[in-house]
């Protein structure tokens, strides 16, 4: 018997549900087509009496039935012709419906069934949805959705709040309702009481099959033909006879019962007959499906009873009680037997492992078993397809029992039994491979650590909440170490862990353990490998090996040749015939990849990958084709399930992770979606996979044709996506399932009460969008392909795609309003633009060219075939625009009708886009909707699209409801979260927003999150008491403080996104927590706290505010070049540049005022050879109350996310500090701060300026809390709320917590070989895409782990070293050059520079340069050296006033794409040189063992 949805009737007020009923509104109420223009009024009258309104898009024809739904992602059209919906009006769960049409119904196959139906008409009596697609996409449609329904006379609405409808009825055994039109009043009447099999039942038998050799005598209680399909396929004659016929006597091989609806009970003549046949004892095997199966047991003498609501959907989860095996299944019924009344000899077989009701029983001695689902999955998935096989052998073998007749599972492991555990992180974020693996890494040491492990952790990103060294989520011990195998054997040789995860740390901890795997080194230490096993791993990662293995299964790559040089590679291209991919091997993020359309750009593009890998495949371009993913879940007992789907936007060529993404697929039809999941399950099964898999497809948009991409037999960045987009946490699960626990004995964490072993439904539609960050690179071309480029993303979740894709679009940037031309930050489009080559070449502003050429008059057809982006999805982006067109006409927003203003709403139109349209403030657009009654309704994700009571706390906002999924009565404390990582706002700020959420709760507050970042911790739902995955902007955080009521609001731990929203959300009454709104848009404003500085009297460089070109030249010419420009406002030195030149000035003064455009541009005198320090500190009231002062390597002039930081300062004097100190006090008081506080300072030999003073904490945050002991963040929380401290145990400015017997050094990570064409200088604006750190007793032990750590390879002993030095650098770097010659390196560089060498006895052979003519004839030329492997160490060292600039960024870019290192900073590569006479001192400790030394 259901326990879990027995729930008591929640009933709501009259006047609430007459509330609610105001509030629904259809998603397609613009005059935009005939259909949408006028779509007629009808009503959903339920048995209480409550009338909800809707739109019809179905027969206009009242009719009466029992409300049920169904969970099913896709298979509207089998639901809808499934005679077991009889009498029954379907709510469909997932909002979005009619996507891709109707196939055509009388299509018969070669048995003569119905082939892409399950019956010959709609049986449902009506259709209820959210959200109607009037324009469908699909090869194989032929008509609409809503054409189908009005030819079978069957009603449908649409604007109806389906999660409100499957909340209403989970909780009721039965709900009676209606859809009625104001002409055609009828009665409610309940279906239950009629005899609905006889009205399904044909009345005169039929056989298909005819003279195969299996006679099968099947009842007709309401069979799908796919059913009789499986019959007829496995050698059966099929006599399908009506259910009252009698077959008593009937000579048959096998009996079949099928499905069909209502109550069994209605039917005794059929159960008396199929009682008679048992009681013959005939040997002939029975086989029961759904109806069949209660009927089966009812004649055995068991008694049925009627669940709560029944059980619809095809994502149940049924465990076979013979073998402890676990499938996903299809379900219709709204019965079940009580197993507890079966009669002696009668077992059940199969359970439900959500709700524990029956699902199958079986006989223990005759050949008799039933199914209570539906094993012909049409629709829903294909796992017992094996039942229709078990049937075929009982009637082949009568005397064989049912245990030996269905398939048996090899025998599972038995749990892992572990002590201590090593996993390996990823490192430093990079494009490809960035924060998605901090979040998958905390997950599994959340679920080791739940498991009793001892954990050990090796990555070197300090800036990770997964490196915390405190709390009951965090490792037992961390390694600040580079994830090498060097490094890794000798932590393996230290800490002796009995198991290791390499699924958790990307690409870098798969190939280390590839590595460790091949040298023997686990072995060697008896280190078990814990979920997929290596040799596995390598199957998926060796392109060639996997493609043989593909075809051992019949499953396909597209036509490929794995080859291992350039000539070869130039021969399969040859061979397979132009335009081909290229794929890396042992790659992430299609590293090395690329579409090659001639043997040119092929050359080019291997010569390139060789660099990086020993194998790429050479594979035949199915350009143009969809491309899908499915994540894959399987468990050492073979058990498998598939978490979440997803569907690209853009079509293959572009990298899924610069695609935008959809969730769950959007196009695909039930044959399709079910074909693909098939096959998941069968290639994850054959290579083994334990734990979490990717896979990756290519479909062709216009068959059934598809190809395998590739697999990833680890954690990804879609495996964070989908775990968000889903609820189900895939690294959690997948780090239990490697210690051999199986998926049904993992609980779901959303509903706290069902299995684990299931598949997610969804009831909203999750949008990916990609955040770049390209235009900081002028060369970088902006086009997006094969080769990941995006350095983060958001995802938005909404009730329409429209809503969807709007939210994710401003998501991206503050700039972006939603689907619009504006191109992000204010940019503007070339004189020269192309718009119809912006539409064909994907870039990342292709979005925003789609909606300029709807506004330019293009139609769905033309731009579809120029992008070749489903018309499904551009339909939808054309109705924005027309949405848009009708909003414009009004020009006053409060003059919008409540049904437009409705409909924007819930197309996604924010406040600001709808003012904007309008000619209306925010503000104004604001009050008018709110004077209007609309407001947003909360719903949860729950994983089980409401079909069960889920006390979740995860959650998002949408226009397309009519109730909130719960009530507001916390009144919590709201933390703003960091948004997309993008340069200069990465995972640090995620660490900051953790480490707020985790004091408060401390403090036992009550946590709200706000944050829409799929990549983070923050947004794990058990993180926080209520996570809200939704826009970081001011309207959402208006409405959502608003209805929670909340106590006030953080936004200094999320980095500059949140930070911007303090002093708006002050004006809109906002209770913002910390220093004042007021000061921090002080000192925000670059010319107001300049100002202010001079005030106080504080040091800074001569500044002046611009308010024109004129200007900035005058200040040029009496300060003198360089000068540096400053935006507001702004992040990470976004458009900030030293300016050498006045065509300089022009440039770069330009880029500014368009990022800064309300705020003026501050010029500054650049004050040159400065050394640079930073402040990070806490202050309350004014006082500071703990600090950590750290220091640049590089001079002033490169960023400091840059910039190499060391801990503790190396060359400030008392005296300096004492002034930097002087400094922080006077700042802190003058703007009465409470809160974090980050301060960076130019230190010359005689004076100390301040550079800025952000009042936020900043990425510098994680490194130095981490390495002094102290949290900052926390004691900056403490402070924002009022708590106590003690002052005592705090870094105050006269007690600092500098390290003694250690050094801690955070090295930048950048991404330069994405990056295509980017010259690798360091300027003011930031580069870095992440950061590392490691620590050592010394200084330079501790930068080279760093360095390592980043990527950066150090030359071998007697290595060459390539150097080039403008003539200026010289002298300074003479000593560096006679050291590494003293070191045993050989150098070479370019003329002047070598000449310059040798002068002083420092041998150096010289190079060419690669495009200016050389004096020195037969010498290298420089570039060719590097992309030869010639060059171990590429020093290059150029400033303004060199003469060979193209040459001298020749060899930096060559350098970076032959994978050679490169410095091209002074002091950089003084402090390497340094540190290379002590490599071999390095050693594996790391700042745990500092700390833990310290305290002892």
């Amino acid at each position: 018997m259901t326990i879990l949805r027995c729930l008591s009737k929640a009933t709501k007020p009259a006047s609430v549900w007459k509330r609610q009923a105001s509030y629904f509104s259809s998603s397609n109420a613009c005059n935009v087509s005939s259909d949408r223009s006028k779509p007629k009024r009808a009503f959903l009258h339920l048995d209480d009496g409550t009338k909800i309104p809707g739109y019809s898009f179905g027969a206009e024809k009242s009719m009466s039935g029992e409300i049920v739904f169904n969970t099913g992602l896709t298979g509207y059209t089998e639901s809808l012709t499934d005679p077991s919906y009889k009498g029954q009006i379907l709510n469909l769960t997932y909002p979005l419906v009619g996507n891709y049409g109707v196939p055509n119904i009388a299509e018969r196959d070669v048995y003569g069934l119905i082939k892409n139906a399950e019956s010959e008409r709609i049986h449902v009596s009506g259709l209820l949805v959210q959200d109607y697609s009037y324009h469908y996409s699909h090869w194989n449609s032929v008509m609409s959705l809503s054409d189908w329904l009005k030819q079978e006379g069957v009603p449908a609405l649409h604007g109806i709040d389906t999660r409100m409808i499957t909340k209403y009825v989970r909780d009721r055994s039965e709900v009676l309702g209606k859809i009625e039109f104001d002409d055609q009043p009828i009665e409610l009447e309940s279906p239950n009481s009629r005899n609905l099999i006889g009205e399904c039942s044909i009345t005169e038998p039929q056989l298909f099959g005819k003279g195969n050799t299996h006679r099968v005598l099947a009842v007709d209680c309401g069979t799908k033909h796919s059913i009789i399909r499986n019959l007829v396929q496995r050698d059966c004659e099929v006599k399908l006879v009506p259910w009252n016929y009698d077959f008593t006597q009937e000579e048959f091989d096998g009996l079949f019962i099928s499905n069909g609806p209502g109550d069994p009970l209605t039917v005794p003549e059929l159960i008396q007959n199929v009682k008679t046949v048992i009681d013959q004892g005939r040997k002939q095997p029975i086989f029961g499906i759904c109806m069949g199966n209660q009927i089966t047991a009812l004649a055995a003498g068991a008694k049925s009873y009627k669940l709560p609501m029944g059980n619809r959907g095809h994502n149940q989860p049924v465990r076979n009680l013979l073998n402890g095996q676990a499938f996903i299944t299809s379900q219709n019924h709204g019965y079940a037997i009580d197993d507890t009344t079966l009669p002696e000899g009668f077992h059940p077989l199969f359970v439900n492992c959500n709700d524990g009701t029956n699902e199958g029983i079986f006989h223990e001695s005759r050949p008799i078993v039933t199914a209570q689902f539906h094993p012909e999955a049409n629709g829903g998935p294909t796992d017992t397809m094996f039942m229709f096989d078990t049937f075929k052998s009982m009637m082949e073998s009568p005397n064989c029992s049912i245990k030996a007749s269905i398939p048996n599972p090899a025998v599972a492991p038995a749990k892992l039994k572990l002590n201590k555990v090593l996993m390996l992180g990823s490192g430093g974020l990079s494009i490809g491979q960035a924060g998605e693996f901090d979040y998958s890494g905390s997950q599994a040491v959340k679920a080791l650590k739940e498991e009793g492990l001892k954990t050990v952790l090796m990555n070197p990103n300090i800036a990770s909440v997964q490196t915390n060294a405190v709390g009951d989520k965090q490792a037992d011990t961390v390694y600040f170490l580079p994830v090498t195998a060097q490094f890794v054997e000798e932590v393996i040789a230290k800490e002796r862990p009995d198991g290791i995860v390499l699924s958790m740390g990307g690409q870098t901890a798969l190939n280390v353990g590839v590595e460790l795997h091949k040298k023997g080194i686990l072995d060697k230490y008896n280190v078990k490998v814990l979920g997929t096993q290596v040799d596995m791993i390598m199957a998926t990662e060796d392109r060639e090996i996997f493609a043989s293995r593909l075809k051992e299964i019949n499953e396909k790559l597209a036509p490929s040749i794995a080859v291992e040089n350039v000539p070869d590679a130039v021969k399969a291209a040859r061979e397979i015939k132009y335009p081909v991919m290229v794929r890396a091997a042992y790659c992430l993020g299609g590293l090395g990849s690329g579409l090659c359309e001639t043997e040119e750009q092929l050359v080019d593009l291997c010569t390139k990958a060789f660099q990086m890998t020993n194998q790429v495949l050479i594979e035949k371009s199915l350009k143009g084709w969809k491309e899908v993913e499915y994540e894959v879940v399987r468990d050492c007992a073979d058990n498998c399930v598939t978490v979440c789907n997803m569907e690209n936007f853009d079509p293959l060529g572009v990298h899924t992770g610069d695609s935008i993404v959809v969730a769950p697929s959007q196009t695909l039809s039930n044959q399709e979606y079910h074909m693909l999941r098939e096959t998941a399950i069968k290639v994850v099964r054959h290579f083994s996979i334990v734990g979490e898999c990717n896979i990756q497809y290519a479909l062709d948009p216009v068959s059934l044709d598809y190809c395998i991409i590739e697999i990833n037999a680890r954690l990804s960045r879609s495996s964070a996506l989908a775990s968000k987009a889903t609820g189900y946490p895939l690294a959690f699960i997948a780090a239990k399932l490697g210690l051999n626990i199986q998926l049904p004995e993992i609980t779901n964490m959303t509903t706290g009460k069902t299995t684990a072993c299931f598949e997610p439904s969804l009831d909203y539609i999750v949008t990916k969008i990609p955040r770049w960050d390209l235009d900081r690179f002028f060369r970088t071309p902006k086009e997006i392909g094969s080769a990941m480029k995006s350095v983060g993303e958001v995802m938005a979740i909404g009730r329409s795609f429209e809503e969807s894709l709007q939210k994710a679009l401003r998501m991206t940037h503050p700039s972006i309003s939603g689907f619009t031309q504006s191109l992000p930050a204010g940019k503007s489009y070339p004189s020269d633009y192309d718009l119809e080559e912006a539409l064909r070449i994907p870039s990342n502003t292709r979005i925003h060219a789609i909606c300029k050429a709807f506004n330019d008059g293009y139609s769905v057809d033309r731009i579809h075939e120029l992008t070749n982006i489903d018309k499904w999805f551009l339909h939808k982006l054309q109705y924005i625009v027309e949405h848009g067109d009708e909003l414009q006409k009004c020009s006053d927003v409060s003059a919008l009708s409540v049904e437009t203003l409705k409909t924007a709403k819930s197309l996604g139109f924010s406040d600001k886009q709808i003012g904007n349209l309008c000619g209306s403030s925010e503000a104004d657009s604001r009050s008018a909707r709110l004077g209007k009654g609309i407001v947003p309704w909360v719903k949860q994700i729950d994983t089980m699209a409401a079909e069960y009571p889920a006390m979740t706390n995860y959650l998002y906002c949408t226009y397309n409801g009519a109730e909130h999924d719960l009530t507001f009565d916390d009144n919590g404390t709201m933390v703003l979260g960091c948004g997309p990582y993008h340069i200069g706002s990465s995972v640090e700020f995620d660490w900051c927003a953790v480490s707020a959420i985790r004091t408060l709760r401390e403090m036992g507050k009550k946590t709200i999150v706000v944050n829409h970042n799929p990549e983070t911790v923050s947004t794990d739902f058990d993180e926080c008491d209520r996570l809200y995955f939704d826009e970081l902007s001011l309207e959402r955080v208006l409405d959502i403080y608003q209805l929670e009521n909340s106590t006030g609001v953080i936004i200094s731990v999320g980095g500059q996104i949140p930070n911007n929203l303090a002093l708006p959300l002050h004006n809109n009454g906002v209770n913002v927590l910390g220093t004042s709104p007021l000061d921090i848009d002080a000192a925000e404003s670059r010319a107001r706290f300049s100002a202010i500085l001079d005030d106080i009297g504080v040091g800074q460089a001569p500044w002046r505010s611009l308010t024109s070109l004129d200007d900035a030249l005058d200040f040029a010419a009496s300060v003198g070049y360089p000068c540096l420009l400053r935006p507001s406002f702004v992040l990470s030195g976004s458009a900030m540049n030293v300016v050498y030149d006045p065509e300089e000035m022009k440039a770069f003064l330009k880029a500014a005022t368009e990022l800064s455009q309300e705020h003026p541009v501050v010029i500054t005198k650049f004050v040159e050879g400065a050394r640079e320090v930073e402040m990070d500190a806490v202050a309350r009231n004014g006082v500071v109350v703990a600090h950590a002062v750290s220091e640049h390597v590089e001079n002033a002039g490169v960023h400091s996310g840059d910039a190499t930081l060391i801990m503790p300062a190396q060359t400030l004097t008392n005296q300096q500090v004492d002034k930097i100190y002087e400094i922080t006090r006077k700042i802190a008081s003058r703007f009465s701060i409470s809160g974090p506080l980050n301060m960076q300072f130019l230190v010359t030999d005689d004076n100390i300026m301040v550079i800025e003073l952000n009042l936020r904490a900043s990425r510098t945050c994680p490194f130095v809390s981490k390495t002094i002991g102290t949290d900052l963040v926390k004691v900056a929380t403490k402070v924002m709320v009022g708590a106590e401290l003690d002052l005592k145990e705090l870094p105050t400015l006269e007690t600092p917590h500098n390290p003694v017997d250690y050094v801690g050094i955070k090295a930048p990570m950048f991404s330069w070989p994405r990056l295509r064409d980017a010259d690798p200088l360091l300027r003011c604006e930031m580069s870095s895409t992440g950061e590392v750190a490691c620590f050592a007793p010394d200084v330079h032990t501790a930068f080279l782990k760093s360095l390592i750590s980043a990527g950066f390879k150090l030359p071998p002993k007697g290595g060459n070293i390539m150097i080039g030095i403008q003539q200026s650098f010289q002298p300074a770097f003479l000593p560096t050059a006679k050291k590494l010659h003293d070191l045993g390196y050989k150098l070479c560089a370019t003329e002047a520079t070598a000449e310059y060498l040798n002068k002083h006895n420092i041998p150096a052979d010289i190079v060419g340069w690669p495009a200016s003519d050389n004096t020195c004839e037969n010498v290298g030329i420089a570039t060719k050296l590097i992309q030869e492997k010639a060059i171990d160490l590429v020093i290059n060292l150029p400033n303004n006033n060199t003469k060979y600039v193209q040459d001298n960024y020749m060899i930096r870019r060559m350098s970076i794409d032959s994978q050679t290192p490169l410095v091209t900073n002074f002091q950089i590569a003084k402090l390497l040189t340094e540190s290379l006479a002590k490599e071999d001192q390095m050693r594996p400790d790391s700042l745990f063992h500092y700390q833990k030394r310290a305290t002892v």
